[in-house]
């Protein structure tokens, strides 16, 4: 059972930062695909960015030059740097894992084994 646990939420002005970041509790977490989803409210939950064990990328095309996900394996972490914030970035935002070391950047909700509790982003116009 992998447990994941998202923190750097909050409330920010539109055109500021945030950074999201994922703690995974398995030592595993190297051999995972990890992704960024987020859901607003009355919206379905879409994938925001996600990123393979082996170092694929993606981005939705709404993110793209404004978010940029990273991983540090060592510290079982996977991260979200947001710039460039707009309200319509509002939403909840949750991290997955890929347990089955898929090649390339797991995109589809089905794909991820494991999500996190989530946490509020709140951009403010």
């Amino acid at each position: 059972q992998v447990q994941l646990v998202e923190s750097g939420g909050g409330l920010v002005q539109a055109g500021g930062s945030l950074r999201l970041s994922c703690l995974a509790s398995e030592p595993t977490f190297s051999y995972y695909g990890m992704g960024w989803f987020r859901q607003a409210p009355g919206k379905e939950r879409e994938i925001v960015a996600a990123m393979g064990w082996s170092g694929n990328t993606y981005y939705a095309d709404f993110v793209k030059g404004r978010f940029t996900i990273s991983r540090d394996n060592a510290k079982n972490t996977v991260s979200l740097q947001m710039n460039s914030l707009k309200p319509e970035d509002t939403a909840v935002y949750y991290c997955a894992a890929d347990t089955q070391r898929r090649w390339g950047a797991p995109r589809r909700d089905y794909e991820y084994d494991y999500w996190g509790q989530g946490t509020q982003v709140t951009v403010s116009s």
